[in-house]
């Protein structure tokens, strides 16, 4: 299914305000709780980043030591 970022936006400002109810583009969405929300949040993340060719970050870190 083809996510927008405005559905996106909705649902982490929803998530944000602590309710369950999501309203965007003329769609009333009521998610059973707020781990259901957070999980659909993630899943669409998920889902843009592997449309956009990007993964989750990497982070690396260097180290340095004197002998």
């Amino acid at each position: 299914m083809a996510w927008t970022e405005t559905e996106l936006a909705a649902l982490k400002a929803a998530y944000a305000a602590g309710t369950t109810v999501v309203q965007f583009d003329g769609k009333r969405l009521e998610y059973d709780s707020e781990a259901g929300l957070l999980r659909r949040i993630r899943t669409i993340e998920s889902e843009i980043a592997a449309q956009g060719g990007t993964g989750k970050a990497r982070v690396g870190y260097a180290t340095f030591s004197r002998d």
